[in-house]
């Protein structure tokens, strides 16, 4: 069984042989009746039933709406990759970088479990189950490369609709989403609002392309949505956690 502590990972047919002989992930260190909190849990039974319960955006966005901590299994390349999300502390744990590997391919990217955390986020004042400081990564490049290279490039379910978008007062964006066409919108929509089909026909800008910023901006709480559904007004430049709430 595979500790948190080791930088190797699971090939899908040994996490498969695991599953089939046992009934476990192997990657559980938490006793038996550790579960998800009931909210976070019954909206990831509803994306199952709605089939998407593998899509790893829509699974990754449930986490960051309830800010609740989650060990993501994701399928890519060939090998399971524990992710722990951590949304409050903003900061993410996985054994290996992964960012390098999104770049070079994400075709078979999905998620194949979720489980409670088996870390403790850094800084916990109970260290048992705390990893090294330096395997915890900022949560808010990993939004970005999710969002721009998960493979179903569509809104998110709560950006679905007659809306329009704005980027958050004092929303800091990431260096990948600076660049370039999306650097020149993200910069549009700090001053503009916008529907997604109108993003699309910016200078440099596409469906698929104002679809992927959307949803950037959405998972790092960056972002108003207006008309069907009222934006908090934004007080400053706050945690990840308050830029996110501002966006709802």
């Amino acid at each position: 069984m595979r500790n948190f502590d080791d930088s190797t990972l699971w090939r899908i047919s040994a996490y498969e042989r695991m599953r089939a002989e046992t009934g476990d992930s192997g990657f559980a260190r938490l006793g038996p009746g550790t579960v998800l909190p009931t909210t976070l849990h019954a909206e990831l039974n509803q994306l199952e039933q709605q089939h998407r319960g593998s899509d790893v955006l829509e699974v990754v966005a449930a986490c960051m709406r309830h800010q609740e901590s989650a060990l993501l299994l994701l399928r890519h390349d060939g090998l399971v990759w524990p992710l722990t999300l951590f949304p409050r502390q903003g900061v993410y744990h996985l054994p290996r970088p992964i960012l390098a590997s999104l770049v070079e391919g994400t075709r078979d990217l999905e998620v194949l479990g979720v489980q409670p955390p088996g870390l403790r986020p850094p800084e916990h004042h109970d260290r048992e189950r705390v990893a090294p400081r330096d395997t915890y990564l900022p949560l808010p490049p990993l939004l970005w490369a999710l969002a721009l290279l998960a493979p179903r490039a569509a809104l998110l379910e709560p950006l679905a609709g007659p809306m329009g978008f704005r980027v958050t007062a004092g929303f800091e964006a990431d260096a990948a989403a600076r660049a370039g066409a999306l650097g020149a919108a993200l910069q549009r929509l700090r001053g503009d609002s916008a529907t997604v089909a109108q993003i699309a026909r910016w200078p440099g800008m596409d469906p698929e392309r104002a679809t992927r910023l959307l949803n950037g901006l959405y998972l790092q709480g960056g972002l108003m949505v207006l008309g069907q559904r009222t934006a908090r007004p934004e007080s400053g430049r706050g945690s990840l956690l308050d830029r996110w709430r501002s966006g709802l």
